[in-house]
């Protein structure tokens, strides 16, 4: 029989269930999430660290888990939190259950919960701390006090790789474009230099805390801001770096990539009530008036009342209207606050990655004399 375990969170209400996979404790941030499918990058994503994930699809499971499918080294939550967990899976490709996976790297889960109910509160009231207990809930509400808050933690610095490496996979196919393109890893996913790879680029990921001339020395013809973790009013180190590259070299940023290069444009962010977290979120394309389904995984948001001469937006969120795109007129610079890289899925938005490719192609071919967007 599985150990009672309880999730409580710090406006005091418990959540009762049972523990799987590690039947440790865990706390974080509690945030939920709307995907029905892809909790192994979930749970894999770096863009997670320090939070506990309510994943709101009420079977979780029931495929298993592969070697193929991490967007990461480890697991990256906190803890996990669903309605019911499957503990024989059906799939070709299964290496694990989704207790295995948890339980070998020191995770825990909790099942059984009313994950609707859970839900619904942080949509109310907002993202709060929590805890995963099998111990005493009231001990475990008392020791929330004590916890540092999220939005005061420097996460990146404990996702972010400490030595540079190169992305082989896929192989270059021949007659590739072979841009050299660097990604730095803020909280970086395998998807994105899997889908530059076979986008014919040679792909290396540089430490988050590398300094912007170190950058440049290894002679890359665009710079990717990769997503991450936590809140980028934390991170003044990589917006100076960022601030420091800007005009000199194409640059994308992806979602807490997009709020450095905002920031370091002179923007604000600031933090949203309860994130937006899921496969399914309506993106319009203010260019062209197309609407995108997208996936998404992020806490903060660019203010649209802070944005500097120049800067323009391209993308607006049609649950809120909060900004999720921008481009700057004269330097070559866009960014997306949503995910062209979401794997499993929606794959609407893999375009973006060619559209940088274009701009890294336009860049290197103008003369040195000219500036982007307009003769010097």
């Amino acid at each position: 029989m599985p150990n009672p375990a309880y999730l409580v969170l710090e406006d005091g209400s418990i959540h009762p269930g049972e523990a799987f996979g590690a039947e440790t404790g865990g706390h974080g941030e509690v945030v939920f999430n709307t995907s029905m499918t892809g909790y192994q990058e979930i749970l894999t994503d770096p863009s997670y660290a320090g939070q506990l994930v309510t994943l709101t699809y009420p079977l979780v499971g029931n495929y298993g888990i592969n070697l193929e499918d991490s967007e990461s080294r480890q697991i990256q939550v906190s803890g996990l939190i669903v309605r019911e967990h499957c503990d024989r899976p059906s799939h070709a490709g299964c290496d694990q259950t989704l207790h295995q996976f948890l339980q070998s790297q020191g995770i825990p889960g909790l099942s059984g919960v009313d994950t609707r109910a859970i839900t619904r509160r942080l949509r109310t009231h907002g993202v709060m701390m929590g805890i995963i207990t099998t111990g005493s809930p009231q001990e475990a509400l008392e020791q929330i006090a004590g916890l540092p808050k999220y939005d005061d933690v420097d996460f990146v610095r404990s996702v972010s790789t400490e030595e540079s490496y190169p992305w082989d996979e896929p192989p270059l196919e021949p007659g590739a474009p072979g841009y050299r393109i660097l990604v730095t890893d803020c909280g970086l996913k395998y998807n994105i230099m899997r889908l530059l790879r076979r986008r014919g680029c040679q792909v290396i990921a540089v430490p988050a805390t590398m300094p912007a001339e170190d950058m440049m020395a290894l002679d890359p013809a665009g710079i990717l801001m990769s997503p991450g973790p936590g809140d980028p009013r934390l991170l003044d180190y990589v917006v100076e770096n960022v601030g420091k590259l800007l005009g000199r070299i194409p640059i994308m940023g992806i979602c807490l990539g997009h709020q450095v290069v905002a920031r370091a444009l002179g923007a604000e962010t600031f933090k949203l009530k309860f994130g937006h977290r899921g496969g399914n979120h309506p993106v319009k394309d203010l260019t062209d008036g197309r609407v995108y389904i997208t996936a998404q995984n992020h806490g903060y948001a660019v203010s649209a009342d802070s944005l500097p001469a120049g800067l323009e937006v391209t993308h607006v969120n049609l649950n809120d209207d909060t900004i999720e795109g921008l481009r700057h007129r004269d330097m070559p610079v866009f960014t997306i606050q949503y995910h062209s890289e979401g794997s499993p899925g929606p794959r609407d938005s893999e375009y973006l990655f060619d559209r940088f490719l274009e701009l890294v192609g336009s860049w290197s071919a103008k003369p040195a004399n000219l500036e982007f967007g307009r003769d010097a």
